[in-house]
């Protein structure tokens, strides 16, 4: 395989640092937060292979950082046609597909996302797969919470996910301990 030079971004929000990683056509290679940079290269290595991927700073402002920037400013739908390109297996791309069909606002289980694939029985495969996303976000594995209505597992941390879903208007339900 080639060696590919990704675009690379840095883009302050609400929750930290934001790092953007785009090709020269324009397609998000990969978004994570800035203090899980070293998951975002073992990603890149995965989807890409082992040092085939060189990023270099990006001398301008990407459309993929603006339509993010604009999501982060309330519109929601600025990222839904942004253009994606990843590795992976072909089971994560139709896992991946199918997270984008969530609209923004509104959460899934992993259950649910198995059914809508026909696939009940692969719920692990299905958070698995969630788990490889390498364009968070744009790829809104955030909108995927567990059986019981609680967030599970998200790769920028927990705070993160329930702040993007609160951004989306989501209400998440307050879990009271007893005891």
């Amino acid at each position: 395989m080639p060696n590919l030079i990704f675009n690379f971004e840095r883009v302050p929000t609400p929750t930290g640092d934001m790092l953007v990683a785009t090709d020269d056509e324009g397609f998000l290679r990969a978004l994570d937060w800035e203090d899980y940079e070293t998951r975002m290269h073992r990603l890149l290595r995965l989807h890409y292979g082992d040092n085939n991927v060189t990023l270099i700073n990006a001398s301008s402002a990407s459309a993929a950082r603006r339509s993010i920037e604009t999501y982060l400013k309330g519109d929601f739908s600025a990222i839904d046609n942004l253009p994606v390109k990843t590795g992976g297996t072909a089971f994560q791309r139709e896992v991946w597909a199918a997270l984008r069909a969530i609209p923004a606002g509104q959460t899934v289980t992993y259950g649910a996302l198995a059914l809508r694939l026909d696939r009940p029985k692969s719920v692990r495969a299905v958070g698995l797969a969630i788990g490889a996303n390498p364009v968070g976000v744009v790829v809104p594995c955030h909108r995927v919470i567990g059986a019981d209505a609680t967030l599970t597992g998200y790769g920028g941390g927990l705070e993160r996910k329930r702040w993007l879903l609160e951004h989306e208007g989501v209400r998440l339900l307050s879990r009271r301990r007893t005891g």
